[in-house]
């Protein structure tokens, strides 16, 4: 085990998403707070760190960010690495892409045994740890959970949300998500990071595959099929009131994991105390296999013109690496003007917002299940809340931390899982509820 001299450390708290997420745990290390966090920093440059602390403190009491250690550490050495595990019991990895400097993070937590969050929404670098790390990290008891940002926890807790208004006999069979952002002042740019992350994850989409196809078939919930007309790859959507783009997301990734490990694991995961989690926390009661699509509303057809181009553009460059390197030194070029390389101002970020709808269509009466049924009902919920990268995201990673910290003996003792098979069965939806992160339903009614 580590050595415990602080809860938890936040490993590039100097980084442009980092900084924010300094700024919401802070809320809770200061005296008005209780009880008291007691919490690090860490990255290559101390300066860069006391800055960044500087920043995110504001108007808390001096003592309090004076109180904060700063240690030096680099994802390429992996001394320092180890030498951060030692101190805490938590960490929180805002460093990315993560397939390029996540790897080295995970293995360090995992052999020392402590446990890690981070904010990822890269579908291969999950999978990949999952498939090199898992049955180390259960025989540790490190919990590694990925996706704890805006990818993937309105996507996995929307839906949970969505299927608990599902009362018996009904049933949900699917639920699709379509994304609504929105600001009141100036377009929100994204930063060089999310551009990078995104372009080095189409390059390297044959990676993802072929890992998928080198490991073992995952059990899938038998959920049955439908007979009603699918949505199509575009389509008007009058519940967010829009032209609705399907995504090759994450956050589709993040649910299905998250519903094989219910089917693989019926009785529930054995916590820290050895106990069957459905003995105690009853996670998988909260959580019910859907069939899951997610997609993105635009209002106008320039808005899914310049999304296929985009799209176009990636996918064409990427096929070299000349191609490559251009699309990252030329965000703002390439990403028409989505992405630039100083990333959001102030202003941007306060006035952005998003909104999330999810449909769920399924049957008023689960005895009538055959393996292709038609929807006779229809239950729309919503998940709302401020800017998604760097209000959101640290709202949902630091309620994440703070459960971990809480709540450990209640969670599974180790293993590399997703968002909802760790915090389904807590009270994770409810404390997102109190720190900004709105769950509505919208309608419920009969097709």
């Amino acid at each position: 085990m580590a050595e415990e001299s602080v809860d938890v450390v936040i490993l590039g708290a100097s980084g442009f998403t980092g900084k924010y997420v300094l700024r919401e745990i802070l809320k809770f290390v200061s005296p008005s707070n209780a009880p008291l966090r007691k919490i690090a920093i860490a990255g290559r440059s101390k300066k860069k760190l006391a800055a960044a602390l500087t920043w995110a403190s504001g108007g808390l009491n001096a003592s309090v960010s004076s109180s904060i250690p700063i240690y030096e550490a680099d994802v390429s050495n992996v001394e320092s690495l180890v030498a951060v595990c030692k101190k805490t019991k938590l960490l929180l990895n805002c460093v990315g892409p993560y397939r390029k400097y996540g790897r080295p993070v995970v293995e360090a937590c995992v052999e020392a045994g402590v446990d890690y969050l981070d904010i990822t929404g890269e579908p291969d670098f999950m999978e990949r740890m999952e498939h090199l790390y898992h049955e180390k990290a259960m025989q540790t008891g490190s919990l590694v959970v990925s996706a704890c940002g805006y990818d993937s926890i309105p996507a996995e807790f929307g839906v949970i949300h969505n299927t608990q208004q599902w009362e018996p006999p009904s049933v949900p069979i699917t639920v699709d998500s379509y994304l609504v952002l929105e600001s009141t002042g100036k377009r929100i740019k994204g930063n060089i990071g999310t551009w990078e992350t995104l372009v080095l994850g189409v390059a390297n989409q044959a990676d993802l595959q072929t890992l998928r196809k080198s490991r073992p078939r995952r059990q899938r919930p038998q959920i049955p099929r439908s007979s009603s007309k699918k949505p199509g790859l575009i389509h008007w959507e009058g519940n967010a009131g829009g032209w609705a783009v399907r995504l090759p997301s994450a956050d589709a990734t993040v649910v299905r994991r998250t519903h094989a490990t219910m089917v693989e694991n019926p009785n529930g995961l054995f916590n820290a105390s050895g106990e069957f989690l459905s003995s105690n926390g009853q996670p998988w009661t909260s959580i019910k296999p859907v069939h899951y699509g997610c997609y993105v509303i635009q209002k106008s057809v320039i808005g899914i013109i310049g999304m296929f181009v985009i799209g176009l553009l990636l996918v064409f460059f990427t096929r070299f690496k000349f191609g490559e390197k251009l699309l990252i030194q030329h965000p703002e070029l390439f990403s028409l003007g989505i992405f630039q390389k100083e990333g959001p101002s102030e202003e941007e970020i306060d006035s952005a917002s998003f909104k999330m709808y999810f449909v769920g269509r399924g049957c008023s009466n689960s005895t009538q299940h055959t393996l292709s049924v038609k929807f006779d009902q229809e239950i729309v919920t919503r998940v709302s809340g401020p800017e998604i990268g760097y209000i959101t995201t640290p709202i949902t990673l630091i309620q994440a931390a703070l459960i971990v910290l809480d709540e450990r003996h209640n969670l599974p003792k180790g293993g590399v899982l997703t968002p909802g098979s760790v915090f389904g069965g807590t009270d994770y939806l409810q404390r997102l509820q109190k720190n900004g992160i709105s769950f509505d339903v919208i309608s419920s009614k009969k097709l």
